[in-house]
């Protein structure tokens, strides 16, 4: 079976529904290609129902707009949620439903349970991808692509060149598996942690409650994969359940499906073995259970793919500007290490009020004409992908792809030479930040 669209946009996380409803809503026949049942990405298929930062650092000063902040104020309209400018909590399957509806409104075209295996190239342009999916395999052309995939699969597919993981190790921070928990009484919850903080002034960062888990290491009750808290993502639609953000697996590869495989089993076991913690540890947890694992595990770095810029930390802490710029990021540099659990010590955790620009070309990728891409796969060093990889941060490079596409298809010209007024004065009607 063949198809032909206007532009094809691989993944539908919030990268890849950025991207494909921004070029729908200028006319353009699109269509969005996904391995799961749902749109959303980490923030529906990964179980990470918590979507930070909205805002500078450590200010309420909202630095991103657009359709991934049009999404959460749906999200919270409908009463699936809450946000405001610093961050937004949801329910997950809350959020499948506004983004499907979202498609729908914009005329996005859907195609989930469905994996693309192969790149048509010829004189250095996609011509199309070669899928698989329940109909067998099928053939989907596209004047324009947009990689969303995360790990640059499409790109890489075309032959793109590539940096993966630690430049001096090769290797990538560790893989998550979020869950979800019930039965938490989660005042008794703040209650502790506030009591904790109170008793223990002199912890680098009382919230991670680093001796508790200590204690439960030294007690057998748990392997030392992870050394304190990562994050709890609470919301008051759902006052006793908690998303929660804690397993840690080092040393996988995700363009491996064996690795893949692994890492969610080990991870559903830390999972099982931090809910009897939490029973036993933490006041308010004493009767939680678990509600579900998520369809994926949460992938932090894979393939970047080697776009016209490269961004890097020093780009990002010096606030460098851009003439091309398409947007904000705020986000501190996270890096967990990629040997054990914890923090790398090239986390960086910024001054207050902490923004700084995305230029649009970490998103051309370097030798096929037709093609951007956008999300952690960009163009950037893996210490700049310890920021850029947050959620809002794929929402603002997806927009700008998505536009960027439709100004080439009606300039007749390749992305990378576009006019970049144009696609800036075309973000901003869209409601984004620049």
């Amino acid at each position: 079976m063949i198809r032909k669209v206007d532009v094809l946009v691989c993944g539908g996380g919030p990268a890849g529904f950025s991207a494909a409803f921004a070029a729908s809503r200028m006319g353009a026949r699109t269509l969005i290609v996904e391995q799961f049942n749902c749109l959303g990405g980490v923030a529906t298929a990964g179980g990470h129902g918590h979507i930070c930062l909205y805002s500078a650092w450590g200010t309420n000063e909202r630095i991103v707009g657009g359709i991934i902040w049009e999404a959460a104020k749906k999200v919270e309209k409908a009463g699936y949620g809450v946000c405001n400018n610093s961050s937004a909590d949801f329910e997950v399957e809350g959020m499948k439903l506004i983004l499907e509806q979202m498609a729908e409104e914009s005329n996005t075209d859907l195609l989930y349970h469905t994996f693309a295996s192969e790149a048509i190239v010829k004189d250095n342009e996609i011509k199309g991808i070669v899928v698989y999916n329940k109909n067998g395999r099928q053939e989907i052309y596209a004047d324009r692509i947009i990689d969303c995939t995360g790990d640059g699969d499409i790109a890489a597919m075309a032959g793109c060149s590539f940096d993966y993981g630690d430049e001096e190790s090769g290797l990538c921070q560790p893989v998550t598996l979020m869950f979800t928990i019930g039965g938490v009484d989660w005042d008794k919850v703040v209650k502790f942690r506030q009591e904790y903080q109170n008793k223990f002034p002199d912890d680098s960062n009382p919230w991670k409650l680093e001796r508790v888990y200590a204690e439960a290491i030294k007690n057998g009750d748990m392997r030392p994969f992870q050394t304190g808290n990562m994050g709890w993502w609470w919301t008051p639609t759902r006052p006793d359940q908690i998303g929660v953000n804690f397993t840690h697996v080092t040393n996988i590869d995700s363009r491996k499906a064996e690795d893949l495989t692994k890492a969610t089993i080990e991870a559903r076991k830390q999972a099982y073995e931090t809910i009897n913690v939490y029973r036993k540890y933490i006041p308010g947890m004493e009767k939680c259970y678990m509600i579900s694992t998520p369809n994926t595990i949460g992938i932090r770095e894979s393939r970047r793919i080697h776009g016209l810029y490269k961004l890097t930390k020093e780009d990002l802490i010096n606030r460098k500007e851009f003439d091309d710029v398409i947007g904000w990021g705020s986000f501190f540099i996270d890096i967990h290490c990629v040997s054990g659990p914890g923090m790398d010590k090239k986390t960086y955790y910024p001054e207050k009020g902490f923004k700084y620009q995305i230029p649009y070309r970490i998103l051309v990728p370097k030798g096929i004409k037709n093609l951007l891409i956008a999300g952690r796969c960009a163009s950037c060093t893996h210490e700049a992908l310890g920021s850029l990889r947050v959620m809002p941060q794929c929402g603002v490079m997806g927009q700008a792809a998505g536009v960027a596409t439709v100004i080439s298809l009606k300039e007749e010209k390749s992305p990378s030479n576009i006019d970049i007024k144009s696609l800036q004065n075309e973000l901003k009607k869209q409601g984004c930040i620049l």
